[in-house]
């Protein structure tokens, strides 16, 4: 009876199945009260209605708390139901550090640690601001989201490759502007590290425009730059774009070809 139990709330609490009208209720409450709590986390520092509805926020962070931390209970104690969290001990263990688990105790422990450590009132309110971590809890429920989850571990060697590439560009275009306006601009480009201010503002195409080449060297390394930026940030759209359609085709059991041997692409 307790192992049938277990693995109902299991299932339950996992995700929304179809047919099941407890599963579904339970993912769209959960859903629900995500988004409510990371709107009451933006109304919040909207200082009028902060001071006027004090009392409600609290009550509502202490309802949503209370809900969270019965959903994060009841998860730790049904996940044995899963083959691959068996174990009692080290099964709910494994389970905990998985990182939708360490998620949801991120988003409720703004709410105890006070309680339990005696900390400065100024952090306090930096912790609080974690309970936006509650956001990510979504993860759990949206198809979307898992998709993205999935592209991104599979394009994992791609983007980090992409990644590095404008790392070095960016500590090459910052080296060579210090070098090129320090002499001319000491306050704007007093060493390398703040000269990579001005490399992510070009890099990006920002061009926040506080801070710019005055040299002919400087602006022609900062054309330079502009135009590697678009084509380089470009890069990761493409990567995760491909990913996605990669993705939904092998949602959807689409056997992709090979255009020149004919053979059937295995996705990663």
């Amino acid at each position: 009876m307790n192992e049938k139990l277990k693995s109902r709330v299991y299932t339950v609490l996992d995700r929304a199945v179809t047919g099941d009208p407890h599963s579904q209720i339970c993912s769209t409450f959960i859903i629900s009260l995500i988004i409510l709590n990371v709107l009451a986390v933006m109304l919040e520092t909207v200082e009028e209605l902060s001071l006027s509805f004090a009392p409600f926020f609290e009550a509502f962070e202490v309802f949503s708390v209370a809900i969270f931390t019965i959903e994060y209970l009841l998860r730790v104690w049904s996940c044995t139901a899963d083959e691959n969290y068996s174990r009692p001990f080290l099964g709910r263990l494994r389970f905990a550090l998985t990182p939708l688990a360490l998620i949801d105790i991120i988003a409720i422990l703004p709410f105890y640690l006070p309680m339990i450590i005696p900390v400065d009132l100024r952090f306090i309110r930096v912790l609080r601001l974690i309970r936006l971590f509650r956001v990510f809890k979504l993860g759990r429920y949206s198809n979307s989201l898992r998709t993205l989850g999935k592209v991104l571990r599979n394009k994992r060697e791609q983007l980090s490759i992409t990644l590095f590439i404008t790392f070095i560009l960016l500590v090459v275009a910052s080296s060579l502007m210090y070098f090129f306006e320090n002499d001319v601009q000491p306050g704007l480009f007093p060493s390398i590290p703040a000269a990579m201010w001005w490399g992510v503002s070009t890099l990006t195409t920002v061009g926040y425009g506080e801070v710019y080449p005055i040299t002919l060297a400087g602006k022609i390394l900062g054309m330079i730059i502009a135009v590697l930026g678009i084509g380089l940030f470009a890069l990761p759209a493409g990567i995760l774009g491909s990913g996605f359609v990669e993705e939904m085709q092998r949602q959807k059991g689409v056997t992709r070809l090979c255009p020149h041997c004919g053979k059937d692409i295995k996705g990663n």
